[in-house]
């Protein structure tokens, strides 16, 4: 009864007008780029107005995961929320991982509403110009959606961590998005330096400070799987799915322990 009083409590916190006007605007957002994207394009606009829509999607959840953990845990602190959290009987392990379990909720519950609207779009263009290879919005886009979920889970995970050892709401904005930056791309500017040695002057050294990074960052740019649902092709799929998986999901499981960890050696007062 606690943990789920307690999850009640998140969600009515997090579920403010703010939030509520933020996604509309989100979804909104993205409705207007991708039918923009998909008209300036001349030969495969239902391809591009998907790729870009997902690109966008990837983004703005980003940030909404970031707003979520400010209004969850930055603030529970900041306005002493947590008296209020901790007066039901629950231990401040369970009021923890139920605020970072009501984001990711909310971020999977906005997530299904974008990928829905994406994929309406996408169909409406596709009704109106016939690609030779024509994208998929039935289970392949389901298995983008299911990546991107993970992918998702790991920076919820994240954020509520920051917001656990950060003093200032707006850190956990930045280190939000610094971090999904970091993980989603580190690994594909590696595979450019191996195959083109004149991007930069000493790719060697960029390498190796780029390959510290795969011992403390998870790599969350095999979890792009786009491909498979813009060419309808299962091949783009990594090879090894299960590692795939399994490296974000261990680095989910570390990252929340240490969260609650942290969390258990503050002092609340």
């Amino acid at each position: 009864m606690g943990s789920l009083s307690s999850i009640k409590v998140s969600f009515a916190l997090a579920w403010n007008a703010k939030v509520w006007l933020v996604s509309f605007w989100l979804i909104a957002s993205l409705v207007v780029i991708v039918m923009l994207s998909a008209q300036f394009s001349g030969r495969q606009p239902a391809a591009v107005g998907l790729d870009v829509g997902i690109s966008f999607i990837r983004i703005y959840m980003t940030v909404l995961i970031a707003m979520l953990s400010q209004e969850l845990l930055s603030k529970e602190f900041e306005r002493r929320y947590y008296l209020y959290s901790l007066s039901y009987p629950i231990s401040r392990d369970s009021m923890l991982l139920m605020r970072i379990i009501s984001i990711y909720l909310i971020t999977l519950f906005v997530l299904t509403l974008s990928m829905i609207v994406l994929a309406s779009i996408a169909s409406v263009v596709s009704l109106r110009y016939e690609q030779a290879t024509p994208v998929s919005l039935g289970g392949h886009l389901l298995i983008v959606f299911s990546f991107l979920a993970v992918d998702l889970a790991v920076i919820s995970a994240f954020s509520g961590l920051l917001a656990v050892v950060s003093k200032t709401p707006g850190f956990v904005l930045i280190g939000t998005l610094g971090f999904a930056i970091l993980a989603r791309s580190y690994s594909s500017v590696l595979t450019l330096l191996g195959g083109d040695r004149i991007v930069v002057d000493d790719p060697e050294r960029y390498q190796e400070v780029l390959s510290i990074l795969s011992y403390v960052l998870p790599n969350l740019g095999l979890l792009d799987v786009r491909q498979v649902s813009l060419y309808s092709d299962l091949s783009f799929l990594p090879g090894n799915v299960l590692a795939v998986l399994v490296g974000p999901a261990i680095y989910l499981v570390l990252v929340i322990l240490l969260a609650v960890w942290v969390f258990k050696k503050r002092r609340l007062n």
